[in-house]
């Protein structure tokens, strides 16, 4: 096999203007004109309505290339594109090759005959995305996310390209992965699949080797078509994470692996990657090769009936992991600016906060290969969902086979990745249609069905049968069977937050396996500042509410913020205090579901990240600053974690003007051990005023067995002030602190906080916090807000603690806490 890259000498310009200009392949039209300094930046203030308008246009994209003798003489050459985004007519030195509208599928043509030796020209045509979905949904309404633009499931692009409820409308368009031509002789490897069977001591693998011969249409496989592929044979090497050889072979009925080195779930065990290198032969020459890496593990979701309904966990290496994770969509509405470098630091910030999964979102596209590669290294767990979210689709006999192929092309590149957990049908379909939403012709939900337990699995079936498979999520297991159920399989949990149900509604619940549940928050002042002017900084000015999405939000957040907090007296306080309450909400959850571990075994966040400087629900924001969420997620989220579920005013009567009744105060420690190994731990207690003086406490050795939750003694807290007491805690291995917290009775605004008189000095890279009294949700920051550190947002008694720096300089640090929220 020889390959011809054609990602060089690339022009684009805008149909009915004659202005070329030079373009980027991989790239978009967005990026080019940005380059170009033809459009205005997007994400600034309202530019989004500009650039929108942009593509009502169409635009060609056109290339000129030679191509070497070697390359032409080949038996077959073909035009390969790894993917177009997204309906589009390309031409090839003048003659029509074909017309694409499926930015998730690759594309080839046979072009040996059209190539020239000098001077071809291939030639892209892109037609308006906006236009095309007006003129479908105009000509048959088909329905889906009123957040997105009407129209947008007729198309097989990224869905929130269109809007959704925390990004833009910037339904970019270009040649947004690699071109090259593909030459061969004879036959090419048209995918190689690997099944491990595990036994005491040694991995065997079983080689499937799928194979497209010169003038053939259909795919051969060996062992299937043994006749056709006469004359033909393939050879495999398996080398070990240092690159020793671990096993050769001509066609062999399985590659064993003896002493095999298991791929485990970051916090479980280590992640080492066996290569695996496989060639086509013909006459003992090589016509091609596949070269990936693959993890020796087995994986599974374990369903099992029991006492509360039915489990719902990932099974790795016959271990029942608890997934603790977060949601990923697209990291930019700009695609060309996602790189593999950028990919790798976000889904790091995820491992470096105790993540062990991943869930891919239906409504953006199938993630590249830099994601999965980070994924398999990082130990990150891929729940991924197929290309579907929040709509119904017309089940043409053309987008069925449009559709089949564009799971084939994804299910072959994935599939042999130690990371990939499971496949999902859809985001959020099930439940929905159940209940009627989009649904306006009863063959809409026939088709529901025929795609996401017919089709879907048949191919499965085919291409990756080892790989679990859920119809949707949330789900039960499909057939509209009660999708969102407590009890079975993955629930979406939107009460808190949609539902306008206050924070303490999340230890009403006991969910198998939570998804999707989240709280907004907006992004911190430097992130703001790239996309307003002065003028813009109030919540409720027109740029802050065009960068808020989900309608009405900023309100929302005010009034969970009524609920929470003092009215906060500047903007920048008022960014702050909306972090610290997003973080709170999903602590009060996370930490309850922890506590319950067995009967629960999920929590994904909604969502990681942003695809733009937005108001939204992420832990890390579109310029890759933590918010408060994200470094609290490294608390939570610890393998061992010590946490409180305390009684107090916000358990029971919030109302400050109800009859008067007893406040019941109490906490009740629990240890939450989410590791292979034993723990032998001390945890200490002490009940304080709020200048931190101790008014009495407790110590107790803990034992917790792996993969469990201890529950400790409740302790009784009736001689508690209301609101000037608080417990602090904190859990000991071998003398070192590992976790640890603190809890109040009453709602952070009633609190009679005293000022902590915070200050905090640098010291090459650790910083010195001292406190003189009670300081709660205590942020640092630099002038930049570019600083990583170890810990932050975090709630401490009066003394000191010391923080290390681990990205950026300590130059103009400010800091605060729940106290200056006035």
């Amino acid at each position: 096999m020889l390959i011809q890259k054609l990602n060089e000498n690339w022009q684009m310009c805008i149909n009915n203007t004659e202005e070329f200009m030079p373009a980027a392949v991989p790239g978009s039209v967005y990026q080019d004109l940005l380059d170009n300094n033809k459009m205005e930046d997007p994400y600034y203030r309202d530019n989004e309505l500009k650039a929108l308008k942009i593509m009502e246009n169409d635009f060609t994209y056109v290339t000129c290339f030679d191509v070497p003798e070697d390359i032409r003489e080949r038996e077959e050459v073909l035009l390969h594109f790894d993917g177009i985004d997204t309906i589009g007519d390309i031409y090839l030195n003048g003659t029509l090759l074909g017309h694409v509208k499926n930015m998730h599928r690759i594309w080839e043509y046979s072009v040996k005959n059209l190539l020239k030796p000098e001077g071809n020209e291939l030639k892209v045509v892109l037609h308006s995305p906006t236009r095309f979905i007006r003129e479908a949904y105009e000509e048959r309404p088909l329905e889906g996310s009123s957040d997105a633009m009407r129209g947008f499931p007729y198309l097989r692009k990224a869905h929130c390209m269109f809007g959704w409820d925390w990004g833009p409308r910037l339904p970019d368009a270009g040649i947004w992965r690699e071109v090259e031509l593909m030459a061969f002789d004879t036959a090419r490897l048209d995918g190689v699949y690997i099944t491990q069977k595990h036994e005491e001591g040694r991995v065997s693998l079983s080689v499937q080797v799928d194979v497209k011969r010169t003038g053939v249409k259909h795919t051969e496989r060996f062992g299937r078509e043994e006749k056709e592929l006469e004359g033909l044979s393939w050879r495999i090497k398996v080398t070990d994470p240092e690159g020793v050889p671990v096993f050769e072979g001509l066609c062999p009925e399985e590659a064993v692996i003896e002493n095999p080195r298991l791929w485990w779930p970051n916090g479980y065990g280590s992640q080492p990657l066996y290569h695996v290198d496989v060639e086509l032969l013909c006459d003992g020459c090589v016509l091609d090769s596949w070269s990936k890496k693959i993890g020796l593990r087995t994986m599974t979701i374990h369903r099992e009936k029991d006492e509360y309904g039915e489990q719902f966990a990932h099974e790795v290496n016959g271990v029942r992991i608890f997934a603790m994770g977060a949601d990923y969509i697209p990291e930019d509405n700009i695609l060309p600016r996602v790189k593999p470098e950028r990919t790798y630091e976000l889904l790091k910030q995820a491992r470096n906060a105790h993540f062990n999964c991943i869930r891919v979102w239906g409504g953006g596209n199938y993630p590249y290969d830099g994601f999965w590669d980070a994924c398999d290294e990082l130990g990150l767990v891929v729940w991924e969902d197929f290309m579907f979210a929040c709509a119904v689709y017309d089940l043409t006999e053309e987008f069925e086979q449009d559709i089949t192929e564009e799971f084939i092309d994804n299910i072959k590149r994935i599939r042999h990745h130690a990371c990939l957990g499971l496949w999902c049908g859809n985001n959020e379909m099930e439940m929905f249609v159940k209940e009627g939403q989009w649904v306006t012709r009863p063959r809409e939900k026939s088709d529901y069905v025929k795609m996401y337990e017919y089709i879907i699995p048949k191919v499965l079936k085919e291409y990756d049968p080892n790989t679990f498979y859920w119809p949707a999520s949330p789900s039960s297991g499909g057939a509209f069977d009660e999708p969102n159920d407590e009890n079975r399989g993955d629930v979406h949990y939107w009460d808190v937050w949609h539902g306008n149900k206050p924070i303490t509604e999340y230890r009403k619940f006991f969910f198998r396996y939570v998804s999707e549940f989240g709280f907004q928050s907006f992004p911190s002042l430097k992130t703001v500042e790239t996309f307003t002017e002065p003028e813009d900084r109030n919540v409720f000015s027109y740029v802050m509410e065009k960068h808020q999405r989900n309608q009405s939000a900023n309100g929302k957040i005010m009034n969970y913020m009524e609920q929470t907090f003092l009215y906060p007296n500047d903007f920048d306080t008022t960014l702050y205090a909306s972090q610290l309450l997003q973080a709170e909400a999903i602590r009060y959850g996370v930490e309850h579901f922890r506590r319950n571990r067995g009967r629960c075994m999920g929590t994904v966040i909604w969502q990681l990240n942003d695809c733009w400087p937005v108001a939204s629900w992420a832990s890390i924001d579109y310029c890759g600053r933590w918010k408060a969420l994200h470094y609290y997620a490294k608390r939570f989220f610890a393998p061992v974690m010590l946490s409180c579920a305390e009684e107090g005013i916000l358990t029971q009567d919030t109302n400050p003007n109800a009859e008067p009744y007893e406040v019941k105060k109490s906490i009740h420690l629990c240890v939450a051990n989410e590791t292979m190994e034993e723990q032998n731990l001390i945890v200490k207690w002490t009940l304080r005023n709020n200048r931190s003086e101790i008014l009495r406490g407790g110590e107790e050795a803990v034992t917790a067995a792996p993969l469990s939750s201890v529950w400790l003694a409740k302790q009784d807290c009736m001689d508690a002030d209301t609101y000037g007491d608080y417990v602090s805690y904190e859990c000991f291995r071998d003398g070192e602190l590992i976790s640890g917290g603190c809890v109040i009775f009453c709602a952070p605004k009633h609190y009679r906080f005293v000022d902590p008189k915070l200050t905090v000095t640098a010291e090459g890279d650790v910083l010195t916090v001292k406190a003189n009294a009670y300081a709660r949700g205590v942020e640092i920051i630099n002038e930049a807000d570019d600083m990583l550190l170890e810990d932050n947002y975090f709630d401490m008694n009066a003394g000191e603690r010391k923080i290390r720096i681990l990205k950026g300089t300590p130059e103009g640090l400010k800091i605060r806490s729940v106290y200056n929220i006035r």
